[in-house]
């Protein structure tokens, strides 16, 4: 009792642990029912070492253990089941090398307790044939695109026609993963699941199967499943972006960016947790990103687009036949199951007074040539198997002379040498034309190829020349070469202008100055002399300092300041200023005007140049 106690606890801790693990991820905490679900199942597929498996070896695993001959409905016991998912992983680890080895005792413990779980729930200890293989197709690892055409084989008829009675099981099937992991009230199964899907298609095939399944976005109820697929694409995708919430430099997965916020970028794990800070809120709308472009290649990108490098979309998936594929007849190949007893054949041939087993044969059947293949692969296998079934001279006897005709047969075969008919001809024919037509196709596609290569090379070339290119034309070179002489005496009748404004601005405001003297002096006369003071004697140098005197600001100005300060009273001296201020800023527009002039004439020599060089 102890002991059959501590199985019991054993086998519910087995059934447990993935669950349990499951938990210890805090997937809960993701607030998007799709997210979250296909985190989940994510998870239990990798746990179970499924993502390991391709779908064709999935569908080999069932062809191995013969479920391809069982009716959908067909009910397995667990210990059958246990024997398919041992197989798998069996055959999983000789696929795999010797470093990569899995737990195979663990794998097939952990997966059957989930089937059991999802697929089971009261007990039974029985599970579907359907089952089993709806819930390993989806489960394994592979393209979206290759499971869900073997599903479709499973669910279609012989006409290539969707059964929607057999997609409804299917539906019912397959969202009972969601359910395992607890998230029915999101994904559960309903009645109206199947006209969600096609609500108006009276005849559904193959590619419109696809097209619905795979569309973006697709049916509500599976629309964690090419996600789930997204998942396992881009869990090793790093993108060199910080995010905006948690300020971490990097992220891994998925990348979100927002589409009202300027640069608002989050990583997957703050986006399913709805964190936001700052202006962005939830109800933004947010852009999902699998990969990450740098600047230089998506400069690459928009320069090969311009110059039209970059092809045409292609379609998001190739286009299957409405038709289903028809088995090759192996009738004409494969000989038919020969005779059990070979010895209760030949006796029977003696007795009947037959001369040959093949003459036997040619009565016996329409297609002597078949019966020849069997009776040789007769003797053959009995003659492996050590069987002494040939022990007297007649059998012997009968043997050669089989030998002989077959050998004689053959003989006749390739020395007559019939043509083929008229069709096979025919499509010998058609089959060299496309092959042709295929290496012309490569072949043009090649040079175009060379060509978008060779344009390339030269808009690169030519955007950047060299300076080697320039050293190869003279007339270039004495160009460029007046126009910086040219530029840099521009440049040094700029510098004097600019110091002749400046010793200019410095006069005027002396001369300012001395005005104001005079006529505080003129309103407050001296007590003893009557007249203003004498003015000082102007200074011979030119470039002296209004400290000097200020006679001296007079250096440099116009004929007019001069004189209305040399005339003494017998002007107006703020008329006179008001002249000479004017005659300095007629100065400063011609000088202005000029260094216009001169930098126009140096932009032009220089858009002469620049053409010049493109035409080089």
């Amino acid at each position: 009792m102890i002991e059959e106690s501590g199985k019991r606890r054993r086998t519910m801790a087995e059934k447990r642990q993935l669950f349990m693990e499951m938990r210890a991820q805090n997937f809960d905490v993701i607030r998007l029912s799709t997210y979250r679900t296909a985190c989940k199942l994510r998870f239990v597929q990798k746990r179970c070492n499924l993502h390991l498996v391709d779908i064709w070896n999935m569908i080999e695993a069932f062809r191995d253990n013969g479920l391809n001959t069982l009716d959908h409905n067909t009910e397995i016991n667990v210990s059958r089941l246990e024997t398919i998912i041992s197989s798998i992983y069996y055959q999983l680890n000789k696929r795999l090398p010797s470093t990569h080895q899995i737990s195979v005792e663990q794998s097939i413990s952990l997966l059957l307790n989930f089937m059991i779980a999802a697929y089971d729930s009261e007990g039974h200890g029985k599970l579907t044939v359907f089952s089993v293989k709806a819930m390993l197709a989806t489960m394994c690892g592979g393209k979206i695109l290759d499971k869900l055409r073997y599903i479709f084989s499973q669910i279609s008829d012989s006409n290539g026609l969707m059964i929607f009675s057999k997609f409804d099981q299917f539906l019912r099937e397959v969202l009972k993963l969601p359910t395992a992991v607890f998230e029915g009230p999101s994904f559960g199964y309903t009645e109206h699941s199947v006209r969600t899907c096609f609500p108006q298609q009276k005849k559904v095939m193959l590619n419109m199967f696809l097209d619905t399944l795979m569309a973006d976005p697709p049916p509500q109820c599976l629309v964690w499943l090419p996600l789930m697929h997204r998942l396992a694409h881009v869990e090793n995708v790093f993108h060199p972006v910080e995010c905006s919430y948690c300020h971490c430099e990097s992220m891994m997965g998925f990348r979100y960016r927002c589409q009202q916020c300027h640069n608002y970028q989050l990583c997957q794990n703050c986006f399913w947790r709805g964190h936001a800070s700052g202006p962005h809120s939830n109800q933004h709308q947010m852009k999902e990103h699998s990969s990450w472009k740098s600047p230089a290649k998506k400069l690459s990108h928009a320069i090969s687009k311009s110059l039209g490098c970059v092809p045409s979309r292609e379609p998001p998936r190739p286009l299957f036949p409405e038709q289903p594929e028809k088995p090759l007849d192996l009738a004409h190949i494969v000989p038919p199951r020969p005779v059990s007893n070979m010895n209760e054949a030949m006796v029977t041939h003696v007795s009947s007074g037959a001369p040959t087993p093949t003459k036997r044969c040619q009565r016996s059947s329409p297609d002597p040539a078949r019966d020849e293949h069997a009776l040789i692969a007769t003797f053959v296998r009995h003659l492996r198997s050590g069987a002494r079934v040939l022990d007297s001279p007649g059998r012997l006897d009968e043997e050669h002379r089989l030998i002989a005709r077959y050998a004689a047969r053959l003989a006749a075969e390739a020395g007559s040498a019939p043509r083929p008919p008229a069709d096979l001809a025919f499509s010998f024919d058609a089959n060299k034309q496309q092959r042709q037509l295929i290496a012309e196709l490569e072949n043009k596609n090649r040079e175009i190829l060379q060509e978008i290569q060779r344009l390339r090379l030269e808009h690169e070339q030519a955007s950047q020349p060299t300076p080697e290119k320039a050293q190869q034309n003279p007339t270039l070179l004495a160009e460029l070469r007046l126009l910086r002489q040219r530029k840099d005496e521009l440049e040094q009748r700029m510098s004097a202008l600019q110091e002749s404004r400046r010793e200019l601005m410095v006069q005027l405001e002396g001369l300012m100055k001395l005005l104001k003297a005079q006529a505080a002096g003129s309103a407050q006369p001296s007590p003893t002399h009557g007249r203003p003071p004498p003015v000082p004697v102007r200074s011979a140098s030119a470039g002296s300092t209004p400290t000097h005197g200020p006679q001296d600001t007079l250096t440099g100005l116009g004929g007019d300041v001069q004189e209305a300060f040399t005339q003494g009273t017998r002007r107006n001296l703020r008329n006179d200023l008001l002249v000479a201020a004017d005659s300095i800023t007629n100065t400063m527009s011609s000088l202005v005007k000029e260094l216009h002039s001169a930098e126009e004439e140096d932009e032009e020599e220089t858009e002469k140049l620049q053409n010049g060089k493109d035409r080089g």
